[in-house]
């Protein structure tokens, strides 16, 4: 609709930021319109769907694929996220990372090297049962599977035992012909009787119906229609892969004469009649099966709710019939709807109904962690498709143990198939826990599930032989394989829980954390006349926006997006917003930025001239600098960018120091400036580059190495593997042309051209590699700065004593030695805290407080937001009796404990009860 609106425009080169979907975006018109939009990063969720098959010298591209091709080419940043990324195929694979990299691994054996040794620049995979929170437990909670095992009712059997001797004669005499679409055709019917009698009544009904239209006509159709893939056909669009089913179950035919057809058609009406003779039973004993696993759960007395699969339409229609009639509320999803449709059905199930039976439209896409109960009514033969149905509820956000019920008849051909393959798989579980039913597709590698079968439909063996075949490879082999494939080395060894939770603790440390983000909003609200009212801790409700804040320029909607007139729940903490369902408001949010905006432009004269802050501390005396500073690489790109600040005492010496200091000072204004100071914007500037810039570069230039190697070892070794095996095939060539062989002239020229293309591709990527690792510092650029004043008169336990606080930092520091831990004095730098010290993953960040006697404490507004912000990781030490007998007291997670008066007039937090919260220690 969105193109419609603007057919004379391109809507790609519009809009910094879009959403579309990939089966949209991979038709012609659109990929056309597409092709001349360069983008900074395209995320591509269930990215698998882009895939691409290796037949000998051909590769079959789908038109995903073909869209992955273009928006590789014409981005600079590329990330797929799939939970399927191959099917056991090292061909599909390899092409799919060729989507990200072009050429990167020349052979499947460089692809098993580079993740063998943990050093796959393009690939990150982490299992469900790998992943952590960062205090160690589970952010997944388990799985429990159970095949129920049942067997089909006399008058079932006999329909199935009809209808699968029907598709064995047909699918035979269809491969013996090569009439391969016709054959296909077979195993679609052989899918529907799987699923329900009700299924399987009304594919044969269509069937017939068709094939008589055609007896009319009296005519055959005597070629088929293009040649279909499984691939191909599982790539489609539900919707679209449901019309070309029918299209070829309902059009085509083995037979070769009229004659033939119209047995054929006889026969189609004897199943049809067998099949309706076991509906009369009002339960079918799949359907009594799901009855009782509805009992086991106590669904009727409790608002557990419930998702079933199934691949059948008809399926679908005939369960939402009965589960009505039982009095349950439900809900379904499948392909023929609109996307619309599906997102509101999402809605419904999880605020109303109880019950949602779905297609494999709802496979991927659709977030149901609500729910913790699934029924597979039919099992797919794609086993990637499990994978996917599993995923819509055992997902991030879970809060309960999963339960999933896999219905399968016993007494089936496909039923005992399926069978022994959960029982190989629970054997697996009992060796590696539920990681195994994240990679059923790896496990089976080498051994098709539907192949298998399809061989016992077509009694091309017997069910002893092909049961043989899912139990041929080793248990020992399958652990080993799960191992490789889940690369079990790489999700423990390869990522550094500590250097994680380093990573972590450095950006929590130097994060414009929620309270900053709380304070300035709440005193900018009162300014701009928007009504706000505090709902709970951190929570609030937007009442009104002013027009002022409102009325943005098109660039500013471009970016960031509209501001709300209202907002009916907001927090400035992340993990507040998620759990209390509330709008995230931080740096980046429309209403955030537009505030922003305003502020400036309505103060735009007062920023100009600067501001004037007073230390309570009566310290410091001089300017605060704000600068920020780029990195650039070789191709002129961005390596980095941070902000830094300077502070310059009234002599002119200079200090790096945290931005945060800025809380810590009272707003002052011109009148409180008794002296004048120098201000020297170009030695500023040299002194960040100097201090600040140059350990920057150093530290993106560390990862930049690691990274350019990696390209040089597989990149380059690649490219080289490309142009030798060009250059064999054009000795090749000139070997066969001197013996006499008639050579082409077209095809050698065709390989020159290739050779020539990978040595283009091998120099573009040494300047790459080189560009990547060449750093330079760019020229800081002047933010604001600020004049530094200190206050007249400080209140006694304001007063600072630089030898008791010397003091009381060297007790400090030594009692954490003598507990074990290395101490770091970081007071300097204005962090909130004195002192960071670690023991193994344990981390304690200290602020130190001396006094000379037993007196009221003091703390910063950035101590204080710190120690709310680290909680039981903030501790307070204070040396008391400094001038006498020092006693060290410590308070772990203060911002609990004490409750400090707000001094406004000094912006302080004092405590003057600290004593009875305090531990007394012996150091």
């Amino acid at each position: 609709s969105v193109m419609n609106a603007k057919w004379s425009q391109n809507v790609w080169q519009e809009h910094n930021q879009i959403i579309t979907s990939i089966d949209f975006a991979k038709q012609e018109e659109i990929m056309f319109s597409l092709s001349d939009t360069v983008w900074d990063l395209v995320i591509v969720d269930e990215a698998h769907k882009m895939s691409a098959y290796q037949y000998g010298e051909k590769i079959s591209k789908t038109g995903r694929y073909k869209l992955g091709e273009l928006i590789s080419k014409n981005s600079d940043y590329l990330l797929f996220l799939t939970a399927t990324p191959h099917r056991g195929d090292p061909d599909n694979f390899r092409l799919f990372l060729d989507l990200l990299e072009p050429g990167f691994f020349a052979s499947n054996e460089m692809l098993k090297e580079s993740i063998e040794n943990k050093d796959n620049p393009l690939f990150l995979r982490r299992l469900k049962e790998d992943l952590k929170n960062l205090d160690g437990s589970p952010i997944f909670p388990p799985r429990d599977i159970k095949t129920i095992k049942f067997t089909l009712s006399d008058e079932e059997k006999r329909l199935y035992n009809a209808v699968t001797k029907y598709v064995e004669i047909h699918f035979n005499k269809a491969l013996s012909k090569e009439k391969r679409n016709v054959a296909f055709a077979m195993t679609i019917l052989q899918r529907r009787l799987a699923s329900s009698v009700r299924a399987i009544r009304k594919s044969l009904e269509r069937r017939k119906k068709r094939l008589e239209e055609l007896l009319e006509k009296g005519a055959l159709i005597q070629q088929e229609h293009a040649g279909y893939t499984e691939e191909y056909l599982e790539d489609l669009e539900e919707s679209e892969r449901w019309k070309k089913e029918e299209d070829l179950l309902e059009r085509l035919s083995s037979a070769e004469t009229l004659d033939e057809l119209k047995e054929e058609i006889e026969k189609l009406g004897e199943l049809i009649d067998i099949a309706k003779e076991a509906e009369k039973h009002e339960i079918e004993t799949k359907l009594n099966e799901l009855k009782k696993v509805i009992d086991s759960e106590n669904l009727k007395k409790s608002d557990t709710k419930l998702l079933i699969f199934t691949e059948s339409k008809d399926t679908l229609d005939y369960l939402e019939e009965k589960l009505r009639k039982w009095n349950f509320s439900v809900t379904t999803i499948h392909g023929g709807m609109s996307l619309d449709k599906r997102i509101a059905a999402e809605a419904e199930f999880k605020n109303e109904t109880q019950i949602m039976v779905a297609t494999e439209a709802a496979g991927e896409g659709i977030n149901l962690q609500f729910c913790w109960l699934m029924v597979n009514y039919d099992i797919p033969w794609n086993p990637n498709r499990l994978e996917q149905r599993m995923g819509r509820i055992h997902r991030y956000g879970q809060q309960h143990e999963v339960h999933v019920y896999n219905l399968v008849a016993y007494d089936t051909r496909e039923g005992k198939i399926l069978h022994r393959l959960f029982e190989k798989l629970q054997v697996m579980k009992d060796h590696l826990g539920d990681r195994v039913f994240d990679v059923i597709g790896e496990v089976l590698q080498g051994i098709s599930l539907r192949d298998l079968i399809l061989d016992a439909i077509a009694n091309k063996r017997t069910m002893d032989d092909i049961l043989k075949d899912i139990d041929l490879v080793p248990n020992e082999e399958i652990v080993r394989r799960i191992k490789e494939v889940s690369m079990e080395a790489l999700a423990t060894k390869h990522i550094d829980l500590r250097r994680i939770l380093g990573e972590q603790r450095v950006a929590r440390e130097n994060r414009l954390v929620p309270e900053y983000i709380s304070e300035f909003f709440r005193k900018t609200a009162d300014v701009l006349n928007i009504k706000m009212k505090k709902v709970d801790d951190k929570l609030w409700n937007i009442i009104s926006v002013p027009y002022e804040i409102r009325s943005r320029p098109h660039s500013f909607k471009l970016k960031y997006g509209v501001v709300n007139r209202s907002y009916r729940l907001i927090s400035f903490d992340k993990q507040v917003a998620f759990h209390r369902t509330a709008e995230f408001v931080a740096m980046g949010h429309p209403l955030m930025e537009a505030i922003i905006d305003t502020i400036f432009y309505r103060f735009r004269d007062e920023v100009d001239k600067g501001a004037v802050f007073i230390d309570p501390e009566g310290k410091r005396n001089g300017l605060l600098w704000f600068l920020e500073a780029e990195i650039l690489d070789g191709a002129g790109r961005i390596a980095g960018r941070r902000m830094f600040s300077v502070y310059q005492d009234i002599s002119g010496s200079l200090t790096l120091v945290n931005p945060a200091i800025l809380w810590d000072f009272k707003p002052g204004d011109r009148t409180d400036v008794k002296e004048k100071i120098e201000y020297d914007r170009d030695r500023v500037s040299a002194f960040v580059v100097q201090y600040g810039l140059e350990d920057y570069k150093n530290s993106l230039l560390k990862e930049r190495i690691r990274d350019a190697s990696i390209k040089k070892k597989y990149g380059l070794q690649s490219l080289d593997s490309f142009i030798s095996r060009s250059e064999e095939k054009l000795a090749d060539y000139e070997i066969r042309r001197m013996k006499g062989e008639d050579i082409p002239e077209v095809t050698i020229l065709n390989e020159r051209r290739k050779r020539d293309q990978y040595i283009e591709k091998k120099e573009r990527l040494k300047a790459e590699i080189t560009a990547e690792t060449h750093l330079l510092p760019q020229e800081p650029r002047i933010l604001s700065v600020a004049r530094i004043v200190p206050i007249d008169k400080s209140p006694d336990f304001m007063k600072s004593n630089v030898e008791v606080e010397k003091i009381g930092m060297e007790i400090a520091l030594k009692y954490e030695r003598e507990q074990g831990r290395e101490p770091i004095d970081v007071s300097s730098e204005n962090l909130g805290y004195d002192i960071r010290s670690t023991r193994d993953d344990d981390i304690r960040y200290i602020e130190v407080k001396a006094r000379a006697g037993m007196g009221s404490i003091a703390l910063t507004p950035n101590e204080w937001l710190m120690a709310q912000r680290l909680g039981e990781e903030y501790w307070l030490y204070i040396v008391a009796n400094v001038s006498k007998k020092p006693m060290l007291y410590r308070i772990q997670n203060p911002a609990s404990k004490l409750k400090p008066e707000e001094e406004i007039s000094i912006v302080r937090y004092v405590v003057k009860n600290w004593s009875e919260e305090a531990e007394l220690v012996d150091a």
